[in-house]
């Protein structure tokens, strides 16, 4: 992947070009932000650059024999590593159980997040990183590049990595092999190994620019510039949301119709209604699940904002907004934290592996309560 084929963030790009000329690249980096702001492209354009046969000013040739490599990810020293899951196929899974599946991910989409990776391998399983996984980085590494200067590794959502396995990158951090460059590629960067952190250059990126977004729906898609700039200013710099909105997707509608009918039951308190809505919930993927209640803090957080009159600051679709002048009064000072405390605090027990039935149905009732207030 070349700088050109990552939307905007032309300083960052700047940086990491800089950062090769000047021969001052660090052997650990970890690239962070927010999702959908297209930090695994720009690991994977790094990567491109850093072995690049013939360096141009601001980007790899794209032609030599390495970069014709990379584009199709098949080179012999570039090594990825990312949450895999469990299936009879795979019973002790590692990234080169999926390494297929990835390649086609990345060439295909190339902007595409955790739920549309699991949607990808057609699972509706949480995955991991697992412990089986040092082994494999431990090998990969030992051996001498093949054909290029750097060996480079790049590790996607390290926070997802098993405790096992991330000691066994720690080690290999404080001892690298030489011309070993790792890439790391976090949502959460709080969430990795400390001691990992700290060995680490951290490189934060921003979400991409409303300007970038709307520019890059209008190429791929050949949309209106108006319609570009509205979908860009509701993805809120994160391309992934921006296609999902442009595509008018099943699974927004889904989320908004899911949202409203449980405000609505229990803004009434209609306790069975709401048991038959944890029921029907209960079926969805934990990966849609916690979608939904992402999606469920966000309405929370405009419907706040509308309340409040901050019309400059609103993120709504129409059909969002036709539903938050009615909704929005009911969100105030007085429970909008909680509010976002208790749909924070259920997501997080979904990611613990806990019960949906059960923590679906204790969100109902913390809001049942909350809303009165």
């Amino acid at each position: 992947m070349k700088f050109t084929e990552v939307i905007g963030h032309d300083h960052i790009k700047k940086h990491l070009i800089n950062m090769v000329k000047e021969e001052r690249v660090s052997h650990a980096q970890m690239f962070t932000g927010p999702e959908g702001n297209g930090k695994l492209n720009m690991a994977l354009a790094f990567a491109q650059y850093l072995n690049c046969q013939n360096r141009q000013e601001n980007d790899s040739c794209g032609t030599c024999p390495s970069c014709i490599k990379y584009s199709k990810l098949v080179h012999p020293d570039l090594h990825f590593v990312f949450p895999v899951v469990k299936s009879p196929k795979h019973k002790n899974p590692v990234s080169d159980s999926y390494l297929q599946e990835w390649r086609q991910i990345i060439l295909t989409k190339k902007y595409f997040n955790l739920p549309q990776w699991y949607s990808f391998l057609e699972s509706d399983k949480q995955g991991l990183i697992y412990s089986e996984e040092s082994q494999h980085i431990i090998k990969k590494l030992s051996l001498k590049t093949f054909e290029a200067r750097y060996k480079v590794m790049i590790i996607w959502l390290p926070e997802k990595m098993h405790v096992a396995a991330a000691n066994k990158l720690l080690k290999m951090l404080e001892e690298p092999p030489a011309g070993t460059v790792f890439l790391l590629v976090s949502d959460n960067p709080s969430q990795v190994l400390g001691t990992i952190q700290s060995r680490t250059q951290m490189l934060k990126i921003p979400g991409i620019s409303n300007e970038d977004v709307a520019n890059a729906l209008v190429d791929e898609f050949s949309v209106g510039a108006e319609e570009a700039q509205q979908f860009a200013k509701l993805a809120v710099g994160n391309y992934v949301a921006a296609r999902e909105l442009l595509d008018q997707s099943d699974e927004r509608k889904f989320f908004f119709d899911k949202f409203v009918y449980l405000m609505r039951q229990a803004y009434q308190r209609k306790l069975f209604d709401l048991i038959d809505w944890c029921d029907e919930m209960n079926s969805q993927p934990k990966e849609r699940l916690k979608s939904f209640l992402d999606f469920s803090l966000r309405l929370i957080r405009e419907n706040f904002i509308m309340n409040i009159q901050e019309e400059d600051l609103l993120y709504l679709t129409a059909e969002e907004r036709n539903f938050s002048t009615r909704f929005s009064p009911f969100i105030n000072d007085n429970n909008v934290l909680q509010l976002s405390e208790e749909i924070s605090l259920a997501h997080s027990h979904l990611e613990q592996n806990g019960n949906a039935r059960i923590i679906l149905m204790d969100l109902c009732l913390k809001v049942i309560m909350l809303l009165k207030q």
